[in-house]
C-alpha cells in the first residue's frame, strides 16, 4: 500500500482476518461474500453472480432471462467510505458495504444502491441537492422457534410481558435497556448518529430517528442499523423483526422518509423562498409524489405482509393526498421553521429496501419537479381519499400497476423493473401455496 488512504485503511484493519463485503439486495437483504482482510487490501477484485440481486425473500431466483440468461457475474467493489469494525462481532472482524458493478466498469441496473445514485445524479444535474432522514420502527420480541405460534413481547423484570400499554414510555421494567445500551455503543463505534428514540404504539415496539443528510448516506445508515439491531438482538437472547406487520390488532412499523431539497451552490432549501413561503418547486415535489405513488406501491410496499400494515391505516395510510402535519394522509408536511420545510412520505414499511424507497420516493418528487406537477388541493381534518388518490391494497394490484407502469421503466429501467416483478411474483405465488390458520379455522366447518 502506498497512499495516505490506503494505509490509513491498513490502519484500521489491524487484527481483521475477515471483511463482510456486502450489497443490498432488491429487498435490501445484504448479500455478498467474505474476503479475507489480505486480499481487500491488496485490492484482489471480488465476483458475485448478477443473479443474487434478485434472490427471493424465500430464496430461489426467478427465471435466468431476468439477469442475463447466462447468469454471469458482477464485481463488487467497496465503497471507501463506509469499511467498518464490527463492534458487535467476538472475534475481529470487519465489513464493507460495495457497489455491485458490470464488469465492463459501470453500474448493474439490478443495483438498489445503484438506482438511488442514479436518480441522485439527475437532481445534481439541475444543481439540486436531495435531503433525507429515515424513521424506523421495529419490534423487540422473545425468541419465537415456531413460526405458528404468534410472536412474544421478553419477559420484563415484573416477570410479565408488555402487555400494549407503553408508548412513549421511558421506564425500563421491559428489561430491555442492557440490549439498547449495546445497540447505542455500536451505533457509535459505527458513527452512526441518532436523533430521537421512542417506544412506539405497538406491543414491544419502537422506533429510532435517523438524523437528516446526504439520501445515499441515510440509506447505507439504515441497512446499516437494521443488520446491527438483528446481530445485538442475537447475543442479547432477543428476536428484532422488521416486518410491516408482524402483530394482529396492533399497529405495524413503518419508514418514513423526510425529504428535502436544496441548492448545491447556496445550500438554501428549495421548498421555501426568501419570505418563508411554500414555493412553485415545494407543490411540484408535491404533484409528482400524488402522480408517482400508485406506479411505485409495490417498492414502497414490497411483500404480501407489507399490506397487512396499510390494511389497517392508523397511522399507515395508504392514499397520496397530502396535508398539513395531518398522520391520516400519506403526504404529511411536518409543523416546521422554513428552513427545514420537508415531505414526509408515510407510505414505505420497515420492511422496504431503503436504497430503493428513498430513489423512489425522490424519482416521483423530480418528476414532479421537471414537469411542474402541481398537486391536489391539500386535506385537512378527518377526510374520505379521493378515488385518483387511493392506492393499491394488495401486493397483486400493486404488481399489477407497476407492470402497466411506463414511467417506473424510464426512470428505473426495464431491466431493474420487470426483474423486480419477476421476482415478487414468485413470493406471491409461494404465499399462496399456502393454507392459513384463519382458513382452517373459519372455513373448514363451512364447507
Amino acid at each position: 500500500m502506498t497512499s495516505n488512504g490506503q494505509r490509513s485503511l491498513a490502519e484500521r484493519l489491524t487484527g481483521i482476518d475477515e471483511i463482510e463485503c456486502i450489497t443490498p439486495d432488491l429487498n435490501g437483504v445484504a448479500r455478498g461474500k467474505v474476503m479475507t482482510a489480505e486480499g481487500f487490501l491488496e485490492g484482489r477484485r471480488l465476483q458475485m453472480a448478477r443473479g443474487v440481486l434478485l434472490q427471493c425473500i424465500m430464496g430461489g431466483y426467478p427465471a435466468a432471462r431476468f439477469y442475463g440468461s447466462d447468469d454471469g457475474d458482477l464485481a463488487l467493489v467497496a465503497d471507501p467510505h463506509h469499511i467498518y469494525r464490527l463492534p458487535w462481532s467476538d472475534e475481529p472482524r470487519a465489513l464493507a458495504i460495495c457497489d455491485a458493478l458490470e464488469l465492463s466498469g459501470e453500474s448493474s441496473g439490478l443495483s438498489t444502491r445503484g438506482l438511488l445514485k442514479a436518480v441522485l445524479a439527475r437532481y445534481a444535474a439541475r444543481g439540486l441537492a436531495p435531503v433525507v432522514a429515515t424513521e424506523l420502527e421495529f419490534f423487540v420480541f422473545a425468541p419465537n422457534s415456531d413460526p405458528n405460534q404468534p410472536f412474544q413481547p421478553p419477559l420484563g423484570k415484573d416477570g410479565r410481558r408488555e402487555q400494549g400499554h407503553s408508548a412513549f414510555s421511558v421506564s425500563s421494567n421491559n428489561g430491555l435497556r442492557p440490549f439498547f445500551n449495546e445497540v447505542y455503543r455500536c451505533m457509535a463505534a459505527l458513527g452512526l448518529p441518532r436523533d430521537t428514540f421512542m417506544h412506539e404504539m405497538g406491543v414491544s415496539q419502537f422506533e429510532i430517528n435517523l438524523l437528516h443528510g446526504d439520501p445515499l448516506l441515510l440509506a447505507d445508515q439504515t441497512l446499516l442499523f437494521k443488520h446491527l439491531l438483528k446481530e445485538v438482538a442475537l447475543k442479547h437472547g432477543l428476536t428484532v423483526v422488521c416486518m410491516a406487520k408482524p402483530l394482529a390488532h396492533t399497529p405495524g412499523s413503518s419508514m418514513h422518509i423526510h425529504q428535502s431539497v436544496v441548492e448545491v451552490a447556496g445550500g438554501g432549501n428549495v421548498f421555501s423562498d426568501a419570505q418563508g413561503k411554500p414555493t412553485p418547486t415545494f407543490y411540484h415535489f408535491i404533484g409528482g409524489q400524488q402522480a408517482c405513488l400508485a406506479d411505485f406501491t409495490a417498492l414502497f410496499a414490497p411483500n404480501v405482509n407489507s399490506y397487512q400494515r396499510l390494511c389497517h391505516p392508523y397511522a399507515s395510510p395508504n392514499n397520496a393526498c397530502w396535508s398539513e402535519d395531518n398522520r391520516a394522509a400519506g403526504l404529511r408536511i411536518p409543523a416546521s421553521s422554513a428552513e427545514a420545510r420537508r415531505v414526509e412520505n408515510r407510505l414505505p414499511g420497515a420492511d422496504a429496501n431503503p436504497y430503493l424507497a428513498i430513489a423512489a420516493s425522490l424519482a416521483a418528487g423530480l418528476h414532479g419537479i421537471e414537469r411542474q406537477l402541481e398537486p391536489a388541493p391539500a386535506i385537512q381534518g378527518e377526510f374520505e381519499v379521493p378515488d385518483q388518490l387511493s392506492l393499491p391494497c394488495t401486493l397483486h394490484a400493486a404488481l399489477e400497476r407497476l407492470k402497466r407502469s411506463d414511467l417506473a421503466r424510464e426512470l428505473f429501467g426495464k431491466e431493474f423493473i420487470e426483474g423486480y416483478i419477476a421476482t415478487k411474483t414468485l413470493e406471491l405465488s409461494s404465499f399462496l401455496d399456502e393454507i392459513t390458520p384463519w382458513e382452517r379455522r373459519v372455513l373448514a366447518a363451512q364447507a
